[in-house]
């Protein structure tokens, strides 16, 4: 097998006791803006606790806590302005004289602080043309220093891990979303995260600068989120300045965002219905708005499917693949806690969603529903990583070689493998050890030899989350680039019930409908598995694989929060969903190779 292929993956001596472990990689705390004004009070450190098992308590007096600890997280609150409100809130601090801070204290009511937000987003976001009188770094600094001896105290190598990191919020006065989560590998990090005012909303100067502190032994990495609210602007084609993308870009770019947070609050970003028309699961938890705003999204250069084919277009005419990326979900909550739960949901901003008559799902006073953005919200997501032991050095590794997988927020655990030869069906040590030994994992390249015929074998595997839903089917995701053409297909590999039709690729048998007065689901399988050979492969071109996993059909959480009130549901969202795990793809490099 070692003759007929060339690998890039990481050898170690333990890769057939690597385990799944899950995080969240995109958590705010009081020291966010967004997250101060929304009510939020709880720190760092309750973030961590929060993750490690304890309660928290919700701005609006809620309990939250988890079924389950997490075996990693991040607190990632924004750069720009990092701690400010908070000092803006103390009278007798630097800033606490300002116009503005004044007013943030007097505001009484939470659409006087929005105004006092509003009025401050302009200097968030470096929409001014005059000096800002406002900003104090010295505060910031001492955030920051915050932000860090909260991880280290709470780093637990074998137990639970922390990184520290912030948000880049940069973006477009529209609210077009380039925002990213800059991860750090250990505790060396910079005096101060570099912002959005530093690059000018431009993140080619993040990665600038990533590279210099990379120079003087500061590791990091950036994970772009809500592509789904970029309209258009996270996956482009074209440097910032307007130039095409050359091969100096694309290798700079996947230097330094080798994964995407493709699932959180605000929506999925897998694909659309638009741009994947024969995906009868395109439309899963879809937000199709800009952030912070009403403005319509475009799904072109939004989603990560597309993204793919895009790269392997550029790729093609010379200019190297930017997005040959991993995969991740995380939250985004601006509670300090993660709500990932449908059945137990506290949304995301605090004080704005914390009852079901703000979050659309049950009628308020007047009878009708609110029509708001957070309506389509969700319970999600979760960071999955293949690695040998929770510690810092051994899943930044795991994020860095992309084995990596993201939920929508059960636990479910999914292993992606291909190879020249058969592999078996994954149950213990011994078959993992041959699988990477004599292949590559999730987030791994393939290349095909003129000698190989027939079509590499894919081996796949699914587990459900034992306190969540059973599994309905398991997929192969697999697209490629035909006469300039960009393709995608969908394959169903197996199913719960049912047969896969062979001339259709699905299963002959679907899920049902969860019960509508008590939201019991359907049977499904613990565990899906296949061992697959593509039936329409073309060892002439190259193409990219990625898996996923869908439950069976279970409630919603407007779904739930109308059950719980005695009303029905709101019409205008879904009732049930889909919960699922997405793989980072393989891309496997034909005898024409464009890699």
């Amino acid at each position: 097998a070692r003759s007929e292929l060339q690998k890039d993956v990481y050898q170690l001596d333990s890769v057939e006791t690597r385990v799944a472990l899950f995080g969240d990689l995109h958590v705010h705390s009081k020291l966010s803006l967004d997250s101060w004004i929304f009510g939020t009070r709880a720190t760092p450190d309750d973030a961590y606790n929060f993750a490690k098992g304890a309660e928290l308590t919700h701005p609006a007096g809620i309990s939250m806590q988890l079924r389950r600890p997490l075996d990693f997280l991040s607190v990632t609150d924004h750069g720009t302005y990092l701690g400010m409100f908070e000092q803006m809130n103390n009278p007798s601090g630097s800033v606490g004289e300002h116009p503005l801070s004044i007013a943030l204290r007097k505001a009484e009511s939470s659409e006087d602080r929005d105004a006092v937000f509003r009025e401050i987003l302009p200097r968030e976001r470096g929409y001014i043309d005059f000096e800002d009188d406002l900003l104090d770094l010295d505060i910031v600094r001492s955030a920051w220093q915050e932000v860090l001896n909260a991880a280290e105290r709470h780093n637990n190598p074998g137990s639970f891990t922390t990184f520290v990191g912030y948000e880049f919020t940069a973006g477009g006065q529209g609210g077009e979303n380039l925002h990213r989560n800059v991860i750090f590998r250990n505790d060396r990090v910079p005096e101060i995260p570099f912002t959005r005012l530093d690059a000018k909303n431009n993140p080619e100067k993040l990665w600038d600068w990533m590279d210099q502190i990379r120079e003087e032994g500061i590791n990091s990495l950036a994970i772009p989120h809500n592509s789904n609210g970029s309209d258009g602007w996270m996956f482009e084609q074209t440097y910032k300045s307007g130039g095409p993308i050359d091969r100096q870009y694309s290798e700079q770019r996947l230097r330094n965002e080798p994964l995407v947070e493709v699932t959180q609050v605000k929506g999925t970003s897998d694909t659309h219905p638009l741009m994947s028309p024969n995906d009868e699961w395109a439309d899963f938890e879809l937000m199709e708005s800009t952030i912070g705003s009403s403005n319509p999204s475009r799904a072109q250069g939004s989603y990560v499917r597309e993204a793919y084919l895009n790269g392997m277009v550029l790729a093609s005419k010379g200019a190297g693949n930017p997005y040959r990326f991993g995969l991740i979900g995380s939250s985004d909550t601006h509670n300090a806690a993660g709500s990932f739960r449908e059945d137990r949901f506290w949304s995301k901003t605090g004080l704005l969603d914390a009852t079901p008559q703000q979050r659309g799902s049950v009628p308020d006073e007047s009878g009708g529903f609110a029509d708001v953005i957070r309506s389509y919200w969700g319970g999600s997501g979760l960071a999955g990583v293949w690695a040998e032991s929770n510690s810092r050095d051994s899943i930044f590794d795991a994020f860095e070689r992309k084995e990596t997988f993201a939920t929508s927020g059960p636990r479910m655990k999914i292993r992606f493998f291909a190879s020249a030869e058969a592999l078996p069906v994954l149950l213990g040590q011994e078959d993992l050890k041959k699988a990477y030994n004599s292949g590559v994992s999730m987030g791994g390249d393939l290349s095909i030899s003129e000698d190989l015929s027939g079509s590499p074998h894919f081996t796949l595997q699914a587990m459900m989350d034992p306190l969540s839903a059973p599994l309905e089917r398991l997929q192969v995701i697999k697209g490629w680039v035909e006469q300039g053409e960009k393709r995608e297909q969908v394959f169903d590999v197996a199913c719960a019930t049912g047969d896969v039709n062979p001339e259709s690729h699905r299963c002959s048998l679907e899920s049902a409908e969860p019960n509508r007065q008590t939201c019991q689901h359907q049977k499904g399988a613990a565990e899906l598995s296949a061992v697959w050979q593509d039936p329409e492969y073309d060892r002439e071109k190259d193409a990219f694989y990625y898996v996923r996993a869908l439950e069976v059909k279970t409630c919603r959480w407007s779904t739930w929060d109308a059950l719980r009130a005695g009303t029905s549901p709101n019409p205008k969202i879904a009732r049930f969903l889909q919960e699922r795990v997405w793989s980072s793809p393989i891309w496997v490099f034909g005898v024409n190779a464009h890699e």
